[in-house]
């Protein structure tokens, strides 16, 4: 039986996911399909209707739709009820359950790129305080980090983050500040995470000085499209350990991948390659 799955967002053409899961589909050698349809807010009740009727075992979840999707589920994970939104949707036992990956696909990316990365970890820096900040603060502690300190333009936002999460951490104390409190922070960091979408079209931060960093510190920026964002090359430059975005992208669809036809794929350099390249290639055309 050929099992269907899609990615609904709006709008939803710049969508990868397709690319990932299709290469995926084809490894595996699956009578599967994997579509992307973009969904106004209006019409996100209609996708539920077609899983309840099995025209689809279930999908991926983008913006605008990530926080309604959550209040459309029948069940919710812990991690997706932590964050209060989900990215991946499937049927179990005639019911709709929703899972939030992005916290996994966040670690699964650093421990392939950086083996061993969060072995030292006391301090970290969050630059950040949007949609994607809520999983990576929930991943990082998870991880028991010592202490995340999230610097925002808007203070207000990152303080709302810090009291909404700070109820889940045992061990790790969450601090804030603006932006420009980099450099106060910067000196005892280990790990510099930027969060925000500074970064897309090789926009940077300013003032924001690396050579404050510890020479041992790893920055990461979830940014992917340039995959070498400013951040990173200000971090190159400064001969400091860096990661790239691009892998949480690809480690985040597995989990789903799972889901919806039984088999865990694997994150290879083929299939990194081949999303690089169609990043590449749709930004020259």
């Amino acid at each position: 039986m050929l099992k269907k799955a899609f990615v609904i967002g709006d709008p939803i053409s710049h969508s990868k996911s397709p690319v990932i899961h299709k290469f995926w589909i084809a490894k595996h050698h699956l009578s599967a399909t994997y579509e992307a349809i973009n969904i106004s807010p209006q019409n996100l009740k209609k996708i539920f209707n077609e899983i309840r009727e099995d025209k689809y075992i279930g999908g991926n979840v983008t913006l605008p739709h990530k926080q309604a999707a959550f209040f459309l589920c029948d069940l919710t994970t812990p991690e997706a009820k932590k964050l209060g939104a989900v990215n991946t949707i499937y049927k179990k036992n005639n019911q709709i359950i929703g899972h939030n990956t992005d916290g996994y696909g966040f670690l699964a990316n650093l421990d392939q790129q950086v083996p061993g990365w969060d072995k030292n970890i006391q301090k970290t820096i969050v630059l950040g305080a949007g949609g994607a900040t809520r999983a990576i603060i929930l991943a990082l502690i998870n991880r028991d980090v010592s202490e995340i300190v999230i610097l925002n333009r808007t203070l207000k936002n990152a303080e709302n983050l810090a009291n909404q999460f700070q109820k889940y951490s045992k061990n790790t104390k969450l601090n804030t500040g603006y932006i420009e409190a980099f450099s106060k922070h910067a000196q005892d960091t280990d790990f510099l995470v930027n969060t925000s979408s500074i970064g897309l079209n090789n926009t940077s931060f300013v003032g924001l000085d690396l050579k404050l960093l510890p020479e041992t510190a790893l920055v990461h920026d979830i940014v992917y499209n340039p995959i070498n964002t400013p951040l990173l090359c200000a971090a190159k430059n400064n001969n400091l350990k860096t990661a790239d975005g691009l892998g949480m992208l690809l480690h985040q669809a597995a989990p789903g991948f799972e889901k919806w036809f039984g088999v865990f794929p694997k994150v290879s350099e083929e299939l990194h390659h081949l999303v690089l390249n169609e990043i590449s290639t749709v930004k020259t055309e």
